[in-house]
């Protein structure tokens, strides 16, 4: 969890559209483990602590529903501490027939599934550091088969209590339009390094030698175009910096770059080059 902490640059919070909020309340609740900490008509944030908010989500006005090969989200990834966590994750979902995808990706065991929206979202452990394998900057990341009987031996619930209190965002991953100026955005606009590419479709990029705080990656097709302003799916993530000095400077790192930069003393959204909306918070 180290990863997810000052003085590391991480993604905090997701803020996702949908078009039912009491039923999208519902599904967190009762699915994935959240609990509501605040909620209005149109708009509610979801906590593991009770103090802090992880996810939110709104129902825009006139929604519609979220649209195939647009940029936007991939998926949201909660990071749970431990691995006894996820097997009880599994365990929870195999007694109440909720169906998910599933992969070891050496640095991690992650399990897969959407909001009744479509919004996807991950949810995994990481495996120790110093057991990741990196060569010429890069770590060694796969999509392998999730052992499910070595995962399964370590479960401690025999109930279901919710999401642990420790679980942080630990990554998101978008879909992106292209990937040259998007890495130069993310890179020398925010500071991240790339520490792992996918061939020519995706990279994941990191602060501290985390393996990834965002994915992206053109598997909605090369200038897929933003998501509408109306529809479901990511209204916008915040990344969490470690002090008002960096973020200045990553203000004007950004302007530098050409990207836009809007807000004030405690609030400034910026836009990746396909029109993800990101909150530079410290």
């Amino acid at each position: 969890m180290n990863f997810h902490r000052h003085p590391v640059t991480y993604v905090d919070q997701v803020h996702v559209k949908v078009q039912d909020l009491d039923r999208s309340v519902g599904f967190y609740e009762k699915v994935i483990g959240f609990k509501v900490l605040d909620k209005t008509e149109r708009k509610a944030s979801l906590t593991v602590d009770g103090k802090t908010a992880l996810l939110t989500i709104e129902q825009p006005k006139n929604v519609t529903p979220k649209q195939g090969r647009t940029t936007g989200l991939y998926h949201f990834a909660l990071l749970l501490p431990n691995r006894s966590d996820l097997a009880n994750v599994v365990q929870y979902f195999a007694q109440i027939g909720i169906q998910f995808g599933s992969s070891d990706h050496l640095v991690s065991e992650a399990i897969y599934l959407s909001d009744p929206d479509g919004n996807g979202i991950e949810m995994y452990v990481d495996r120790n550091p110093s057991v990741w394998n990196w060569q010429n900057g890069e770590v060694e990341m796969a999509v392998d088969p999730l052992n499910f009987q070595a995962l399964l031996s370590e479960r401690t619930q025999q109930q279901w209590v919710g999401l642990p209190q420790e679980t942080v965002m630990g990554h998101i991953h978008l879909h992106v339009a292209e990937l040259r100026k998007t890495e130069e955005f993310y890179t020398k606009g925010l500071g991240f390094e790339v520490v792992c590419r996918f061939g020519s479709q995706a990279l994941f990029i990191a602060d501290s030698k985390y393996h990834h705080h965002l994915g992206l990656n053109t598997w909605a097709g090369v200038g897929a175009p933003p998501t509408p302003p109306n529809s479901a799916g990511l209204e916008s993530f915040t990344l969490k910096l470690p002090s008002e000095e960096k973020r200045r400077e990553i203000i004007l790192q950004l302007k530098d770059l050409g990207a836009s930069v809007e807000g004030e003393k405690d609030s400034y959204i910026t836009v990746d080059p396909s029109g993800n909306r990101i909150n530079l918070a410290v």
